[in-house]
């Protein structure tokens, strides 16, 4: 895709406040034209106590690991097809079964709901993979969670995974960082109005959105995984990805930042020319997990 192309349309629907029935369906028809190769790929469809995933997997390939991806959408946006748009690509590049998971959602099952099912999908990963073969990629929210998780798992004393991947990642809804002001214009996709709405809708009780299981940037990082977090330049949230990188770096974390010049909110998931080089550098990144 090119770059310019989807920047102007992003930028005709910046404003628009549309009910949240009505940006489901529409986060669900992306999903449905992310996919790639699914016709390439088995699907096997997996219940859990409270959520649906979808475990893919390369027909020709016998992969050592297991890619858990969590989906972007505010906390409140996103099915399973949703889901399994991205995680279609990570299967096909990666070789990796990939598990794609439909958390429920806000405000209908507000925090920690939703994070309890991202746990129990882990923790079905677990039993049958190795936790250093195991990679968490999400992107937006679903970044959040990642961070969210690997918290978690510190918590309950379970093993942490292999590496992680955020995408874009939100992990201050509290809306702290500098660049929430500075890059108000220049972000074509997202405002902080629509993210106030996500927040309140995840976390109805302002005075918890600062826990480290909502906010991760306010957690204790110390001992995760390698990690690789994808940024464009413009969005908003551009803080929270640098606050994050910063704080595993400080705590002696393998993190690598990539703030991609002049791009948006989730562009890798546009798989656009102008960026095919971060494309092969996570496929690469993941294929040395789960390999």
């Amino acid at each position: 895709m090119n770059a310019s192309f989807i920047r102007a349309q992003l930028q005709k629907l910046k404003y628009k406040q549309e009910p949240l029935q009505v940006e489901r369906m529409g986060q669900d028809v992306a999903g449905a034209l992310l996919q790639r190769d699914r016709l390439k790929l088995d699907t096997e469809e997996i219940s859990f106590s409270h959520a649906k995933g979808a475990l893919l997997t390369d027909k020709k390939t016998d992969a050592a690991g297991a890619i858990l991806y969590l989906h972007g959408g505010g906390y409140c946006c996103g099915d399973l097809v949703y889901a399994c748009g991205y995680g279609s690509v990570l299967a096909a590049d990666t070789g990796a079964a990939v598990l794609c998971l439909a958390y429920r959602l806000a405000p209908e099952c507000p925090f920690p709901q939703g994070l309890e099912d991202v746990l129990e999908a882990y923790q079905w990963l677990l039993h049958r993979y190795a936790p250093e073969k195991i990679a968490v990629a999400g992107e937006s929210a679903g970044g959040g969670l990642v961070f969210a998780l690997c918290l978690l798992c510190k918590e309950r004393n379970l093993p942490l995974p292999g590496g992680l991947l955020a995408l874009s990642p939100w992990t201050d809804i509290t809306q702290t960082g500098p660049s929430y002001i500075f890059n108000q214009e220049a972000d074509p996709s997202m405002t902080r109005e629509h993210l106030n709405r996500f927040a309140e809708a995840y976390v109805p009780r302002e005075e918890e959105r600062t826990s480290p299981l909502c906010s991760p940037v306010y957690g204790d990082v110390r001992g995760f995984p390698p990690c690789r977090i994808y940024v464009g330049e413009n969005e908003i949230m551009l803080s929270d990805s640098r606050r994050m990188a910063e704080a595993l770096q400080t705590a002696g974390c393998d993190c690598r930042l990539t703030v991609a010049p002049g791009m948006w909110h989730g562009y890798v998931l546009y798989d656009l020319k102008e960026r095919r080089q971060d494309k092969a550098a996570i496929a690469a990144f993941l294929r040395e997990v789960t390999a």
